[in-house]
């Protein structure tokens, strides 16, 4: 009996146990890893709170 924790894919929610058997852990597939990375390159996933670089250094870095 293996001790590797069940996990849920964070795209399809598949039970999957964490081990070598799925090499694109957390996720199960790669095809589910590349739809989370789409998800986020479309910003349709972001972390709540202020932007960490300040306006002013932004726009200074920009000319």
């Amino acid at each position: 009996m293996s001790n590797a924790p069940e996990i849920s894919c964070p795209t399809c929610r598949k039970s999957i146990v964490w081990g070598d058997d799925y090499p694109h852990r957390p996720f199960c597939s790669a095809r589910c890893k590349q739809i989370d990375f789409g998800d986020w390159a479309n910003e349709a996933h972001s972390i709540p709170g202020e932007p960490v670089m300040d306006a002013e250094l932004l726009d200074e870095t920009q000319h």
